[in-house]
């Protein structure tokens, strides 16, 4: 009998488990993208700062996956009120982050994370989920369309040289 997965909502203890995972991340952006994202690196304390954001404070969530007692999968999500006059008042929820363990894709982790995070955002009072995702990532694009997700903007990016400091002489 295989064990089930469990989901629990993260907190600042899990934080290193959490960096650990997001070497995940890491290495797939690094990959595709080496000139914007840093290498994982086996010193994952590093991040610890970054992921420690996601666990403090009301308005965002870090939710965990856990198959027994190892932790295989986590979502960040954050909800926030742009103001604007030019803009509707709304909440939204912001999904930041999702990793899932390689060994355990394709068991429905990902989604259900998803449906977690968009479940804490809607009892927020969020009306709208949002997230970024990378054009290069489209495992993750397709999960997005399989759950309703749907492209409401692109961003759009361009590396520009910086100009050289003459030294003069």
């Amino acid at each position: 009998m295989t064990n089930p997965i469990s989901y629990r909502r993260a907190t600042t203890e899990d934080v290193l488990t959490i960096c650990e995972l997001g070497q995940i991340l890491n290495a797939s952006h690094h990959s595709a993208r080496p000139d914007i994202y840093a290498d994982a690196t086996t010193e994952f304390s590093r991040d610890e700062p970054h992921w420690l954001s996601s666990l403090q404070g009301e308005d965002r969530a870090t939710f965990l996956a856990e198959l027994g007692s190892k932790t295989v999968g986590f979502i960040t999500i954050q909800v926030v009120k742009p103001m604007s006059p030019l803009l509707q008042p709304m909440v939204v929820g912001r999904i930041g982050s999702v990793a899932v363990s390689e060994q355990i894709r394709g068991r429905g982790v990902g989604s259900s994370l998803i449906k977690l995070a968009e479940e804490w955002a809607r009892k927020q009072g969020a009306t709208d989920i949002r997230l970024t995702v990378w054009e290069f990532n489209q495992q993750a694009v397709s999960l997005y369309r399989e759950l309703g997700y749907d492209i409401r903007a692109f961003e759009m990016g361009k590396r520009v040289r910086t100009a050289e400091i003459e030294n003069p002489e």
